[in-house]
């Protein structure tokens, strides 16, 4: 059997176990170890079997489409579950993706004066609370309880959201959940729709004798029942346990544990970083013992910076990590006052946050008013909310921007500027950072990560493998700029 690439001894064993037996396959790959070419290398060796491989999105899939053989089909699990609710129909689907928008903002014209007033300011609130429901399996209580199997009920989906929702929010949100499902009954979907429908519906996928999963650990409860109805007679997982980071937005506690259980999965380990360099694969160590480097590695660098300046950033290929969004946001402007043009990757809690500081007040609003006002919606957050740690976060962004301007109008105008720089420094959160790669990082203010956590954990396992090379530690306090008193 002859390979593109020859495989490591790690990946004979597997690729054995995959030809040679029809057992399911769990595979444990370390960051950087080479988990694609392993699929490539098991689909290569199954040239005659047809091989479905779900990736975790559209760009991975398309990615992997190229790289796999043509006895192999990459997809989505939204794509699969477009199909099979079209097929359970017998219709073609409307896909609109602001669906949940336009049903939600329908019901809040019809509310009274200052009800209509509340629910309009807590709209994105309402809209992520609706998209929870469809990603947790939630289908309300007594609705099409005839055919469907909700994953999870009303009172535990309610006692589950981040901020605990008062009668109005609870209502709303049942209403248009509601709707909702009978839209997506009619053929009108969104983008959750695609998960939720065919997955607690009894819809049936196209048959495939071998699926493929990529990325396993970031697999949701919903995620697991559709995964049980996709692959019918063998699956093989490939996932690292220790990237787990997203259980914030649903993602299975255990999702590889349980997958191996439900399965019966044989395990396997792919233990060899071709990313990390020899230092941070040492580094690592703390999380991932068993982690190594091949021979031709390159030594690499980790140290503790305790000052550091503009000359301290390489001009490509640097990546700024950190656990929370305040000290990027304030790093980035920083950077820009030294000359350097920084960008803010995949921070969508930057438009988020600039509709927030509307909401503060008139454009005329003074700087000291626009601080009142962050301290106020910071208090209100915080009597409901479950996750304070979030609140304070977003808060204190909020006063990083508004310190910038004399008014409300000149805080907004800034932070819409520091959000549309793009640059060769690249800042972003240790979650936004997953899957990507960088000559040289640094994790600013390490000390957020609690260390009592396991997803915290994980995440600075993740944050210091996006390495190639050089990983340094820096505290935002030790940054020193001539211009920061100006």
């Amino acid at each position: 059997m002859k390979f593109a690439h020859p495989p490591t001894p790690e990946q004979s064993l597997i690729i054995t176990a995959a030809v040679e037996t029809q057992d399911n396959l769990m595979i444990q790959a370390l960051a950087g170890a080479a988990k694609t070419s392993t699929l490539v290398l098991i689909a290569e060796a199954l040239p005659k079997k047809e091989i479905l491989c779900l990736a975790f999105n559209k760009r991975i899939a398309e990615e992997m489409a190229e790289r796999l053989p043509t006895n192999c089909k990459s997809s989505t699990l939204n794509s699969l579950g477009h199909r099979a609710w079209a097929s359970y129909l017998g219709r073609r689907l409307n896909l609109d993706a602001r669906k949940t928008h336009r049903i939600l903002t329908t019901l809040i014209a019809a509310l009274p004066g200052e009800e209509k007033k509340w629910a309009f300011e807590n709209l994105a609130d309402l809209m992520r609370a609706v998209d929870t429901g469809k990603s947790s399996g939630w289908i309300p209580d007594s609705h099409y309880s005839n055919l469907a199997k909700s994953l999870v009920g009303n009172d535990e989906f309610f006692a589950g959201l981040e901020d605990r929702p008062d009668p109005l929010f609870e209502e709303l949100v049942l209403e248009a959940s509601v709707e909702s499902l009978h839209e997506a009954m009619l053929g009108t979907i969104d983008f959750n729709d695609q998960l939720l429908m065919p997955t607690c519906f009894p819809a049936v996928f196209d048959y495939t004798p071998l699926v493929m999963v990529d990325e396993a650990q970031d697999l949701s409860s919903l995620n697991h029942v559709m995964l049980r109805k996709i692959a019918r007679k063998r699956l093989i997982a490939v996932g690292d346990n220790l990237q787990a980071i997203y259980g914030f937005r649903g993602a299975h506690d255990r999702s590889m544990q349980t997958m191996k259980q439900t399965f019966n999965m044989k395990e396997f380990g792919l233990t060899i970083s071709f990313r990390c360099p020899i230092a941070v694969v040492e580094e690592a160590r703390w999380r991932a013992p068993h982690m190594q480097y091949p021979a031709w590695a390159k030594p690499g660098h980790v140290a503790s910076l305790h000052e550091w300046d503009i000359n301290s950033i390489p001009t490509e290929d640097v990546a700024i990590i950190c656990r929370n969004n305040a000290p990027l946001f304030s790093m980035a402007m920083r950077l820009l006052r030294d000359g350097r043009y920084p960008e803010l990757v995949g921070n969508d809690l930057g438009k988020a946050l600039i509709k927030q500081l509307e909401k503060l007040g008139p454009p005329s609003m003074k700087q000291e008013d626009v601080l009142l006002a962050i301290a106020e919606w910071q208090e209100a957050k915080l009597e409901k909310s479950r996750n304070p740690d979030r609140v304070h976060d977003q808060a204190e962004c909020l006063r990083i921007f508004a310190r910038e301007g004399k008014t409300l109008a000149k805080t907004v105008e800034y932070a819409r500027r520091v959000m549309e720089v793009a640059g060769p420094v690249k800042l972003m959160t240790g979650h936004k950072s997953k899957g990507l790669e960088f000559e040289t990082v640094f994790i600013l203010d390490r000390d957020l990560i609690k260390k009592d956590q396991d997803q915290d954990k994980n995440l600075l396992y993740v944050m210091q493998t996006r390495s190639k090379n050089t990983l340094y530690y820096a505290n935002s306090a030790n940054y020193f700029s001539e211009k920061d008193d100006e």
